[in-house]
């Protein structure tokens, strides 16, 4: 029988982690991340819930050093793109169209193994809808989507102990021309490095976390 003090740390081991974690600021070049663990952090991205089951992003995870390298001026120098051992892009769905609607109906039938009536509906009242909204409004929905694989990879990787600094602070544009986005049909969201922090540089690694009260964050109804 598991006591109260090995269920409670279970229990926490998992915001234990998160407790763990913050945007490093300076990540150690010598230190790589070990692929099982990048591919853990991928999967979990992977399995994040999205709108319809859509999953309107891909992910691109840049190892070369010359990419990167390229990548680092047009994200506001920030070391952790080329100190870090990985970079995830994550790129959303420049449109919501009726060949990738279906197709993502088509692959869920094929899963499955049958059609449900349903579901069939469902995909008639996207097609009615979705792809007449217009591009960037389809685009923006994407993006959303995009964010919740985000959270997911961020939150996956402090579970393995990595190390990631989610980052905004890059031109989109400049992204989408270095990997050849647009011409996939697809616009860049939000990128992710991984590595593993070097205390020794880094401002914010000592620095108390700091979040806003529970009683000032949550409303219970």
């Amino acid at each position: 029988m598991m006591s109260n003090t090995t269920q409670n740390s279970a229990d926490n081991a998992l915001l234990d982690k998160l407790k763990w974690r913050y945007a490093t600021k300076k990540m150690d070049p010598a230190k790589a991340v070990p692929q099982d663990k990048v591919d853990r952090i991928v999967e979990a991205a992977r399995l994040a819930p999205t709108s319809s089951g859509l999953q309107p992003f891909e992910i691109f995870v840049v190892t070369d050093a010359a990419v990167r390298e390229r990548i680092k001026p047009i994200a506001w120098n920030q070391g952790q793109i080329t100190d870090g051992s990985h970079l995830l892009v994550f790129a959303a769905w420049d449109d919501y169209t009726p060949e990738r609607i279906n197709a993502m109906f088509d692959y869920t039938n094929e899963v499955r193994g049958f059609k449900n009536e349903g579901w069939e509906n469902y995909r008639n009242m996207l097609l009615s809808t979705y792809p007449q909204r217009g591009a960037e409004v389809n685009y923006q929905h994407a993006a959303r989507q995009a964010y919740i694989g985000l959270s997911a990879a961020v939150i996956a990787a402090a579970f393995e102990q990595v190390d990631s600094t989610p980052m905004e602070g890059f031109d989109p544009a400049a992204l989408d021309e270095i990997l050849g986005l647009r011409a996939k049909g697809l616009r860049s969201v939000a990128i992710l490095p991984l590595g593993y922090r070097a205390e020794e540089g880094d401002w914010l690694v000592n620095l108390k976390k700091v979040r806003r009260p529970l009683e000032q964050f949550v409303t219970a109804v």
